[in-house]
């Protein structure tokens, strides 16, 4: 059965991918990597492989001293979003817009893609901005669209002439609506979508299934129940006579999702060390998610080992590692619905806070993460960790006064759900009956 769009994205870390797998539904032909397709011009594929490494191998280097500190600042001063007060016209195109179209004009990059499409075009969804970028310069006839994938955007993600552009953008929130129309985004072609989430954990769109899921998981986070005596009447409100009646249906589960670069794995290490003991009395779960990452996985289960842990492996402790990346997504997918914390640097993982997950926050990489972290606080739905050397302490502190049922319910109630459902009705045409949506900064 043919499909409503195209969707586009790219192999750099998980977020392009993540947005992208959310909107599975509507793609053609499955999503297609603009990095990696059947056919790519060995000229695309190198431009692409070697922007990649260069990405990940900076934030490798980000924990050492001195030379990880000038690397990371550098490349972070190139993609730095500018403070957003005081309102100004922040239109005119970075040095960092100037040469991806240098790689589109001059070096052809996209334009076999894009070409190809074009035989039967129908709207286009582009999960990073060089696709949609490619889109417009080769003159593809139908829709193009681009989805954000931060709580915040540097300048890089608009065309040179926003003005003139007819590339139309998915906000995953408030402050990235404004942020467009200062780069000078026409605002009939911006879109207030939230960001997509798999609508395998939503449920459609009564929440049927992430709203069970979170009551599940907050008899988990509230087991004094303080959380749910204060709130029962709203919560029974909002989410159905009885539902504060649910029971655990799987152990308190903490997961700690590693960053594409595999930049964090020491904090693991931190992690595990103190909460060994903790581990091995208590019905309690961690589960490592080293992602597509081999060398990510292998370093988990050498830190494992060394601490004398490594019979607790697939029963308490669980390192996860999928190396095929369609399937990782899925399977991630399923992991998630029998999770009670994600621990993360922000990244695009925030946004699933909408599900009833709280996010306690590890350090950031990058500007775009520190704007996904100061979303997360404002809506209350994220938490910076504590050292992690005394994860033993203060985390189960957290879980007993309730304080991060809390954030479950925040993230449920202040983040959207149906940024893939929204899409999907613009794309189509189809009329979706969903709420408005609040503009969070």
């Amino acid at each position: 059965m043919s499909k409503p769009a195209y969707v586009l994205s790219v192999n750099m870390g998980y977020g392009h991918d993540r947005a992208a797998y959310a909107l599975k539904e509507l793609a053609e032909g499955g999503v297609i990597k603009m990095d990696d397709y059947p056919g790519i011009p060995a000229r695309d594929k190198k431009l692409w492989v070697e922007s990649r490494k260069g990405y990940e191998a900076v934030s490798r280097l980000k924990p050492l001293p001195i030379i990880g500190d000038i690397a990371f600042a550098i490349m972070d001063k190139i993609q730095e979003i500018d403070d957003f007060y005081p309102r100004r016209d922040l239109s005119d195109p970075t040095y960092q817009v100037h040469q991806t179209y240098y790689m589109i004009e001059k070096l052809g990059m996209g334009k076999h893609l894009i070409e190809k499409l074009a035989k039967n075009p129908k709207p286009l969804i582009c999960t990073f901005f060089t696709g949609a970028f490619a889109a417009e310069v080769f003159d593809y006839p139908g829709d193009i669209y681009c989805q954000i994938c931060d709580a915040d955007m540097a300048r890089v993600w608009v065309p040179k002439d926003p003005k003139k552009s007819r590339i139309k953008y998915f906000a995953p929130n408030g402050r990235v609506v404004e942020r467009l129309k200062l780069y000078g985004v026409k605002e009939e072609n911006i879109y207030h979508t939230g960001f997509p989430l798999p609508r395998e954990v939503i449920g459609g769109l009564d929440n049927s299934i992430c709203k069970k899921d979170m009551m599940h998981r907050i008899c988990n986070l509230d087991p004094q129940g303080i959380f749910v005596k204060k709130y029962f009447r709203t919560i029974e409100s909002e989410v159905g006579v009885g539902s504060c009646e649910a029971k655990k249906d799987h152990p308190l589960t903490v997961m700690f999702a590693v960053g594409g670069a595999g930049a964090q794995r020491q904090l693991a290490v931190d992690i595990l060390s103190s909460i060994k003991s903790r581990l091995k009395r208590d019905s309690f779960t961690l589960r490592l998610m080293a992602g597509t990452k081999k060398q990510v996985a292998k370093d988990f289960t050498s830190a494992v080992s060394k601490l004398g842990m490594k019979n607790l492996i697939g029963k308490k402790l669980f390192i996860d590692y999928i190396p095929d990346r369609a399937n990782y997504f899925k399977k991630f997918n399923q992991i998630l619905r029998k999770t009670d914390i994600i621990w993360t640097k922000p990244s695009e993982m925030s946004f699933y806070c909408a599900l009833g997950l709280p996010i306690l926050m590890a350090p950031t990489i990058g500007s775009q993460e520190d704007f996904n972290k100061t979303w997360l606080s404002y809506i209350g739905a994220g938490i910076e960790q504590a050292d992690p050397r005394y994860t033993n302490e203060w985390l189960f502190d957290w879980i007993n006064s309730g304080g991060l049922a809390r954030a479950a319910w925040n993230g449920y109630m202040e983040a959207p759900q149906h940024g893939s459902y929204r899409i999907g009705g613009i794309v189509t045409g189809e009329k979706m009956e969903v709420e408005e949506l609040p503009m969070i900064v």
